[in-house]
């Protein structure tokens, strides 16, 4: 009889004696060690998070002034056709 794939009796014990007999470095790791906290930091933060923030406003008002000055040309483009297009008063 043939066991089905990943259900190996020897497998689960195996893993857990790795588990059991690994160093607990992982455990001891110092995150000041490998990230340099500062007094600065909760500024770096503050100013990241700032412009993720005010990026898209900033975006969105270029785009509403490119816009408008679009429609604008095109409001005058389209008056100069009519204008053209009447005739002449007297």
């Amino acid at each position: 009889m043939r066991m089905p794939a990943g259900r190996r009796p020897g497998t689960l014990a195996c893993a857990m004696a790795a588990a059991l007999f690994a160093p607990a470095a992982g455990a001891a790791v110092n995150s000041y060690r490998f990230l340099h906290v500062t007094i600065d930091t909760p500024w770096h933060i503050f100013l990241f998070l700032l412009v993720g923030i005010f990026a898209p406003f900033v975006l969105m008002v270029v785009l509403m002034w490119r816009n408008s000055l679009r429609k604008r040309d095109e409001a005058r483009a389209h008056d100069a056709a009519q204008d053209s297009q009447r005739p002449p008063q007297s």
